[in-house]
């Protein structure tokens, strides 16, 4: 029988190191071949740019077949509710029946920050110490810890248009974190001076410029999902050594290269590589000490279905979940 997972139980057995270490393995399986994906299909619903998605993946080790579908309501906040909901259908690789059903909405916040920290393992610098979060939201929280399991932070700026959640941001997180949290009051004071920068917002236009960035700096972008929306200038993309998740996905749906590309500022070329092949030391990452680093994700159905597949064997070990019948 199918069982289903709630939010907590995802929650119980799973945590943020074996998230980061199952997102290596499945970007090196979709960058090597060994994983397969199609591009995510979305729909753009209502007046109020929300989105809803399928994002479908097949894994080869350990064999895991699923889907998540996931919807993006930005109106969501004014409500009380996560602008994000998703859940992951997972399927048994050898007779194609359901096999569980399992909230992804945490997944979807956890595995994204898995996968950044998995960037700054690789590319940022070792002593990389002073973050950046632009953004006060769950990806801003989820972040905060992720980077905190690969530096050692020793200061943390948070910025975000709204004064009252920047502040409750650094409350609500300072007992968690060994760094002290600082609100700043504005995005260019956050950024200054710092190793590394999460950029998390629901901006369709620049919120960082290069000017403001300094060298030797590793930027982590997850918001601008969409081929229109952008959350850095064209110059700071041109500035940095670029990683995607996938080129496909980048090409097709990152605004932050696709309005590069299209002003002229960068070609298909200056993307490096994916992570996945940074991962399996297919190319070559940072340069130098001094030269700016940038990660572009967009999330992709093979963490979705490694992280709620881990999940399920984990919950079955434990006897969570909920059996139940269609």
């Amino acid at each position: 029988m199918p069982i289903l997972l709630t939010e907590n139980d995802v929650r119980a057995v799973l945590t943020m190191p074996d998230l980061i270490d199952a997102m290596r393995d499945a970007l090196v399986q979709y960058s090597t071949g060994a994983a397969q994906q199609p591009l995510r299909s979305v729909l753009e619903l209502g007046a109020g740019r929300s989105f809803f998605a399928t994002m479908p993946a097949a894994l080869s080790t350990p064999e895991a077949v699923g889907t998540k579908l996931v919807t993006v309501f930005p109106t969501n906040r004014e409500l009380g509710l996560p602008s994000h909901f998703a859940s992951i259908a997972l399927l048994d690789p050898a007779t194609g029946a359901l096999a569980a059903l399992v909230d992804g909405r945490y997944i979807t916040e956890a595995r994204t920050a898995a996968v950044s920290a998995l960037s700054a393992r690789l590319l940022a610098r070792d002593h990389a110490g002073t973050l950046a979060l632009i953004g006060s939201g769950v990806q801003a929280r989820s972040h905060l810890e992720a980077l905190g399991c690969v530096r050692g932070l020793e200061d943390v700026r948070v910025w975000s248009p709204d004064a009252a959640r920047r502040a409750a941001f650094a409350s609500e997180m300072q007992p968690h974190t060994g760094a002290p949290i600082r609100t700043v009051r504005s995005a260019r004071e956050a950024v200054d001076g710092a190793d590394l920068i999460v950029l998390a917002t629901s901006s369709s236009v620049p919120v960082i410029e290069s000017a403001w960035v300094a060298d030797g700096a590793h930027i982590c972008a997850v918001g601008a999902c969409r081929p229109t929306h952008r959350e850095m200038d064209s110059a700071l993309v041109a500035r940095a050594r670029t990683f995607v998740d996938s080129r496909a996905g980048g090409f097709a749906e990152a605004g932050d290269i696709v309005l590069a590309i299209a002003e002229g500022a960068i070609d298909r070329d200056h993307v490096a590589g994916e992570l996945g092949e940074l991962a399996a030391g297919l190319v070559a990452g940072r340069g130098d000490e001094r030269q700016v680093t940038l990660f572009k994700s967009l999330g992709m159905a093979v963490e979705d279905v490694a992280a709620a597949h881990l999940a399920l064997v984990r919950a079955k070990a434990r006897g969570l979940g909920l059996e139940f019948s269609m």
